[in-house]
């Protein structure tokens, strides 16, 4: 069992074939037209079962949920093609809709990985994951820049982390840091970390950092906010805020950790500190808006991580352990997301697309543009990378812009100020 995620429950194996046999034709009818092993029917087999599954559950036809439920267990593997992955994650999330035991799910494996997260496990996969794509890096480097360029001339500067890269992010930050042409300034790391990050974690990674801080000659103190369980419960009191440091939030893949309907109350108190700058990267898919509507919401989560499963397929070697915990990792998300938590006010990440998260920060807030020099260290990243990989500048009522994998927006980067 790895570390970081262990395996979901098993699939419903123990749904009985027999309880399907007086339905022959319509099992030979969809394994004619969906046989994973037709080439010209490969990239759709699994999601054209997986959403006949949702459907089926949303009407509560049991006898077609139980068939296709049976179906997706014969045909999904987490060691085979991409469809094969693809259907044996949401698989596991139909099954608890179908059984509404979702919630009992969530509970038991977020005990689980607490009890076994290791930081050498998680290191080594996120640094893995950073090495061969920029899906994690692109925000990195675009909101460093932000920073740096906000915090010109600032002597005393605290920054208040609220992500989950494990602070991967800083120390390309201290070294820029460490190379400007006037005195390098002090900086004070504020670390917010949730229930999901333990305490030992926390102090190896700020023994690192201090360590790397004194190495690059940058004046360091790193601290961590515990969060008792919900993020949205963060208050500006527990941030420990000083009146000579000027003040940035990075906020990288945070947002959408906060419950939805806690979201402008947030960003209110973000706005309440008055920093120089706030820095939002999300990644663009719409959770939110349809998680009412169980098909529709099922719709963009299986068009969402189908492009990842993709891009992790071609991003990593097919025995990569790595690429194997990301894909577990994501069934977590999908289970939380289809089958636990309904009205977004849960520890579900309920993603929204960069659009949606424009509205929401310009009640507060004003964009700010990336300067040239930003988006070429954005440029240059990306040409370390598989072909594949482009930005795209946002448009219409958004800001930003966008990281996309084959054409496709898959993570979005922003800057803001009160």
């Amino acid at each position: 069992m790895n570390p970081l995620t262990p395996h979901l429950p098993k699939p419903p194996s123990f749904i009985s074939s027999s309880k399907l046999s007086h339905d022959q034709s319509y099992h030979h009818h969809m394994s004619t037209n969906s046989d994973p092993s037709d080439t010209g029917a490969t990239e759709k087999w699994a999601a054209k079962l997986l959403q006949e599954c949702a459907e089926a559950i949303s009407v509560k036809d049991s006898s077609k949920i139980h068939h296709l439920l049976w179906m997706l267990n014969e045909l999904a593997s987490p060691y085979g093609d991409h469809d094969q992955k693809l259907a044996f994650y949401f698989l596991q999330a139909l099954f608890c809709k179908a059984t509404e035991s979702g919630e009992r799910c969530c509970k038991n494996l977020a005990s689980i990985v607490e009890r076994s997260h290791s930081f050498e496990s998680a290191r080594k996969v996120i640094l893995k994951f950073q090495e061969v794509s920029p899906w994690t890096t692109f925000g990195h480097v675009a909101s460093n820049g932000a920073i740096l360029e906000a915090m010109e001339g600032e002597t005393n500067l605290h920054i208040i982390d609220i992500s989950n890269t494990y602070c991967t992010q800083w120390p390309a930050f201290l070294e820029a840091l460490a190379t400007r042409n006037d005195d390098t300034p002090s900086l004070r790391l504020t670390v917010v970390a949730t229930v999901g990050m333990g305490g030992s974690v926390m102090r190896e990674i700020g023994h690192r950092m201090e360590k790397f801080a004194r190495l690059m000659g940058v004046p360091f103190e790193f601290q961590v906010v515990r969060v008792a369980t919900r993020l949205g419960e963060l208050k500006e009191e527990d941030l420990g805020l000083q009146e000579d440091e000027a003040v940035a939030v990075n906020c990288v893949g945070a947002l959408r950790r906060v419950g939805v309907e806690e979201r402008n109350d947030f960003l209110h108190m973000l706005c309440s500190i008055q920093p120089k700058v706030v820095t939002v990267v999300e990644e663009e898919v719409d959770l939110t808006s349809s998680r009412s509507e169980f098909v529709k919401c099922f719709k963009e989560c299986l068009r969402f991580y189908g492009v990842f499963f993709e891009m992790l397929e071609e991003s990593f070697a097919p025995s990569s352990n790595e690429r194997l915990v990301l894909e577990r990792e994501c069934s977590r998300s999908i289970l939380s997301v289809l089958a636990c938590d309904e009205n977004g006010g849960g520890d579900c990440e309920r993603r929204e697309k960069g659009s949606q998260w424009c509205a929401r920060l310009m009640e507060g807030f004003s964009p700010m543009s990336f300067s040239d020099d930003a988006i070429d260290d954005v440029k240059a990243l990306l040409k370390r990378y598989r072909p594949g990989w482009s930005l795209r500048p946002a448009e219409g009522d958004a800001s930003g812009f966008y990281l996309t994998w084959k054409d496709e927006p898959v993570v979005w980067a922003s800057a803001w100020k009160p």
